[in-house]
């Protein structure tokens, strides 16, 4: 054999040929998995442990190279390590690995066992343990090394146990005495080896060293562990006692194996690296018990059942199966009844299995002890019930489904089953209705595997279904799962139903968590957080939180990361559908004011944070119930509002549908600004369409007019200029009847911004200077540097270069005056952009890049893409045409994030300048044709007329006709909104005359 690790390393038939520690440590991870790729990242685990360098991945690949090296030295050919992109790995033939020759051996062993032969059994089992030259890989101190050569150490002792118990048959007690005797020294907790031991002093009639020997035993278990020895050698103890032991001798036959699995399915599919992944744990890792458990529908025991199936031949004694009803309308069996029936499954007489549970059980146990058994406790309820089911002997495997999360195991690998992909769902469908229906329909089927929430059992009742109703089309399907009022009663075959899984889940759980399960039903979004699940039940947060883990431990919440949680959306069904009984109305309804109660007040605190006091007036909200929450939630931040983003919106339905008008306006007006500055336009406007709706049925015209005001300037920000100002016109109408001064002057600051932007300058600036009338008590300075904030842009895109500047340091002034950090960061972005058209060219550079950073820093993605868009613009002037680029796409992606179609349009005619000075005239000229047809369509002149000048630039040289076409064309339009632009289209126009 050329490599040994059944005891300390060999290569080549030398210890000492791999010396460097780190290349021992390698070169044992790749034998030890041989055949197999080794991840990098397991491999620099087990050479570094808990602190690996910044080179460690450099410095495998020279351990790779070293070894390599050293095995060509001894003969061996170098390329018998292998690189694969995932790792390294090493070819071994049959015989050039002792561990292989040794599993060989051993199953040759137990084959013959199987065919009752007894004394080729022992020559195989010695044959295997002659192999060993001491602990496995010893000398090599790696925690991953050790834990993998602990198991091979665990395997030799299984083995020599298999082969004692042999030979024993074969009356070979005198021979096995000494042997045991030494191990028994060096392993004294192992049951199985010293019961061998007492077997083989009492056949040679040294019952009295028998005793002793469990008497010693007794000692070390009570002094080391607290504990008496396990049931079967206590057992044996009374028999020696009794001098009741026979030793079976070698015609005996074989037990018959027990075969007592359910059928496997014929449609298994999916669940592969799952699969994969239990059987490496099981074969390589040696791991006897596995725990699976997942929601219900979610395939455990067909997985299982799978499972034990492909294993089965490596426990060739017993297959074992009982379904222990601990989430079914059976009471669940006590672990005495459970091994009654398992007892029976292994052929012991019903008169033989004892009346005491206790004395059941340790015959459970003594049965098992000596067997190759493969068991599946299927659908426990709790730890508690499997426990005392478990086999003490390391030769059987153990699978164990539940619903609920089985924590209180001392041992045991749990794995929690998703629900299936996508495209296994479909597999699935395939499978129970038909291949070729799926075939035929694959975009309904992929419909009805996502309403069925891919999860196995409701698309087996979907299929089944179907395979029932050949005349159905899956698309008639699909429309039932969409437009019916109870989805879960389409997922029902005979006695089979989801609902009545989801039931049976929620029948385990205490009271208190299915009253919080029912309230989370309520929640629209895809995720929610503990807070809000404490505001729904209005519980105190810890306590919550224990519920929502009861609730995680059963299946039915999944806990997508700390804190915040998710329910299947069949389960969100089922939530929804207990909460919808008749005798729950007013449960239901309070449920419902929390969870809206709670978002509002949460929004509204982090509005208030960024607005000014006087802008806040139309939220009059009184002290939140729970505070504590709310504090909580606000602590977040502005990420509340990205976390929350679609679960806004829904709640305003909700709130409308409900009947909860002031929620839903309010809800609206407290959302605004996080939707406005993110760009979340089609949020904003659909809230404050329900809002205005909502307003109007309370009869509330000032609400009517919040809604109003609001929802104008999503239009604004739009370029749908012309139906911002017809809402801000009612609006402003319904403020001057109720008489309200505040609202009439910001509403004319307003339209004003909303004229200039659609080119109608001398409107603007009448509004302005009605609005600027309005001011009259200082503590209203600012809204009045909001006002100065929109002239001096207003200036600013006439061209109005000095006036703009101006008013600018006005509102920079008042700005500072106020303390408004938000409107400190427009003067500062303004300013920067007035000095460059007016060409103080390093200030106005410095002022653009503090007002990028204050842009960032407060959230502001459209005033960053602006920002970008004029340094870019000095960039392109300056003669850096890459780095001008490059800014002008980056603010194409952020006014396309946040919506803004005039500013993808002034960005694109940026881009499209930036790339004809690059000499790119096909893309440039692409690029302001785009815009050209969006901004006509949106009626932004303004950007038309760049696009035609743009246009025109391109095609100079080429299309004199063109050209002059396109120029007059912009200067026209140029004319019409005041631009400056308009100097330099009549100057190149003059030169093409």
């Amino acid at each position: 054999m050329r490599f040994g690790i059944l005891g300390p390393l060999r290569v080549g038939g030398g210890e000492a040929t791999i010396t460097a520690g780190r290349d021992r440590t390698v070169l044992a991870m790749l034998l030890l998995r041989a055949g197999r790729v080794v991840p990098v990242e397991e491999l620099i685990d087990a050479v570094w442990e808990d602190r690996p360098p910044a080179t460690a991945r450099t410095q495998l690949q020279i351990c790779v190279s070293r070894l390599r090296q050293r095995l060509a030295a001894v003969g061996l050919p170098p390329e018998i390590i292998v690189t694969d992109p995932v790792g390294y790995g090493i070819r071994v033939e049959p015989t050039d690995l002792d561990a292989e020759v040794f599993g060989r051996a051993v199953e040759a062993g137990r084959v013959a066992v199987a065919d009752g032969q007894a004394a080729e059994a022992s020559r195989h089992y010695r044959s295997a343990l002659a192999l060993w030259r001491g602990p496995a890989l010893s000398g090599i101190a790696s925690r991953s090394v050790r834990r993998r050569a602990q198991t091979l150490d665990e395997q030799r002792l299984a083995v020599l146990e298999e082969c004692v118990d042999v030979e024993l048959r074969l009356r070979r007690a005198a021979d096995l005495i000494d042997e045991l005797t030494e191990t028994v020294e060096r392993h004294p907790l192992r049951d199985r080896l010293r019961g061998q031991l007492m077997l083989a002093l009492s056949a040679v009639g040294r019952q009295a060293d028998a005793l002793a020997v469990y008497r010693e035993g007794r000692r070390i278990y009570a002094e080391e562990l607290g504990i008496e020895p396990g049931a079967a050698l206590q057992e044996l103890h009374q028999r020696v006692l009794a001098g009741d032991l026979a030793l079976a001798g070698p015609e005996d036959p074989a037990p018959a194996p027990v075969r007592a699995l359910p059928r496997a399915i014929s449609d298994f599919i999916g669940r592969q690296q799952t699969v994969s992944r239990l059987v490496k744990e099981i074969e390589e890792d040696g791991a006897r018990i596995q725990l699976i458990d997942g929601m219900a529908g979610s395939g455990k025991t067909t997985l299982a059942v799978h499972l034990a199936n492909a294993l089965g031949d490596r426990y060739p004694d017993a297959h074992l199966f009982i379904d222990l009803h601990g989430h079914s309308e059976r009471t669940p069996l006590n672990p005495a009844a459970a091994v009654a029936t398992l007892l029976r499954q292994l052929g012991v007489p019903a008169e033989r299995v004892p009346l005491d549970p206790d004395d059941r059980l340790a015959m459970w146990r003594t049965e098992l002890a000596q067997r190759r058994a493969l068991l599946v406790l299927d659908n426990a309820a709790d730890a508690a019930q499997v426990t005392p089911l478990l086999p003490n002997g390391p030769n059987c495997l153990v699978l164990i489904t539940s619903r609920r999360r089985l924590v209180g195991l001392d041992e045991g690998r749990p794995s929690s089953l998703p629900v299936l992909d996508p495209q296994e769902a479909v597999e699935l469908l395939g499978r129970v209705a038909g291949p070729e229906r799926v075939v035929a329909e694959p975009d309904a089927a992929g419909e009805v595997a996502r309403r069925c929430g891919h999860l196995p059992l409701a698309i087996r009742l979907a299929g089944a279904r179907l395979a029932h109703r050949p005349r159905w089309r899956i698309a008639d399907l699909a429309d039932r799962l969409a437009q019916g009022r109870n989805p879960l009663a389409e997922f029902a075959a005979g006695d089979r139903s989801v609902g009545q899984a989801f039931a049976l889940s929620y029948a385990q759980i205490t009271p208190p968590a299915q009253r919080l399960f029912r309230f989370l039903g309520l929640h629209p979004g895809v995720r929610i957080d503990n807070r809000v699940a404490a505001a729904l039940a209005d519980l105190p947060l810890p306590e919550t939180q224990d519920l929502l883990d009861e609730l995680v431990d059963a299946h039915l919440v999944e806990e997508a990361e700390p804190g915040r949680y998710r329910l299947h959306d069949l389960i969100r069904e089922y939530s929804r559908l207990l909460l919808g009984e008749p005798e729950r109305v007013e449960e239901r309804r309070d449920a419902l004011r929390r969870l809206l109660d709670h978002h509002l007040y949460v929004a509204a605190e982090l509005t208030r944070q960024v607005e000014w006091a006087s802008s806040r007036l139309a939220l009059r909200l009184p002290e939140p119930a729970r505070p504590d929450l709310v504090a909580a939630s606000v602590a977040d931040g502005r990420s509340w509002f990205d976390e929350n983003r679609s679960a806004l919106p829904a709640l305003s339905r909700i709130a409308e549908a409900e009947g909860f008008p002031r929620h839903c306006w309010q809800l609206a007006r407290a959302s605004w600004r996080a939707q406005f500055d993110g760009g979340h336009l089609d949020d904003l406007i659909e809230m404050h369409e329900a809002g205005r709706r909502a307003a109007a049925t309370m009869g509330d015209d000032e609400a009517v007019a919040t809604m109003l005001n609001y929802l104008a300037s999503a239009y604004y920000r739009l370029a749908r200029f012309s139906e911002a100002i017809g809402l801000m016109e009612v609006a402003l109408d319904l403020w001057r009847r109720l008489g309200l001064h505040h609202e009439v002057r910001n509403t004319l600051g307003n339209l004003a911004t909303s004229h200039a932007a659609n080119g109608d300058l001398p409107q603007g600036l009448a509004c302005y200077q009605a609005a600027k009338a309005m001011y009259q008590r200082p503590g209203e300075l600012g809204h009045l540097a909001q006002l100065l904030n929109n002239l001096s842009f207003a200036h600013f895109v006439a061209g109005r270069y000095e006036e703009a500047l101006r008013v600018g340091r006005r509102h920079l002034s008042l700005a500072r005056q106020v303390g408004d950090a938000r409107q400190v960061g427009h003067a500062i972005a303004h300013l920067g952009m007035i000095r460059h058209r007016l060409g103080h060219g390093e200030p106005a550079h410095r002022l653009l890049r503090l007002g990028l950073r204050l842009k960032r820093k407060s959230g502001n993605r459209f005033g960053e893409g602006e920002l970008l868009n004029e340094i870019g613009l000095i960039e392109r002037r300056a003669g850096r045409l890459d780095a001008a680029a490059a800014l002008h796409r980056q603010a194409l992606v952020l006014m396309m994030e946040v919506g803004d179609r005039i500013g993808q349009c002034g960005s694109r005619n940026l881009l499209a300048r930036a790339l004809l000075d690059q000499g790119d005239v096909a893309s440039a000229l692409d690029l302001h044709r785009r815009v050209l047809a969006d901004a006509t369509r949106l009626g932004a002149r303004r950007e038309q007329a760049r696009a035609l000048d743009g246009i025109a630039r391109c095609l100079r040289g080429t299309d004199p006709t063109a050209t002059r076409s396109h120029w007059m064309r912009a200067l026209a339009l140029f004319r019409q909104v005041e631009s400056p632009d308009q100097h330099e289209v009549a100057r190149l126009l003059a030169e093409l005359d």
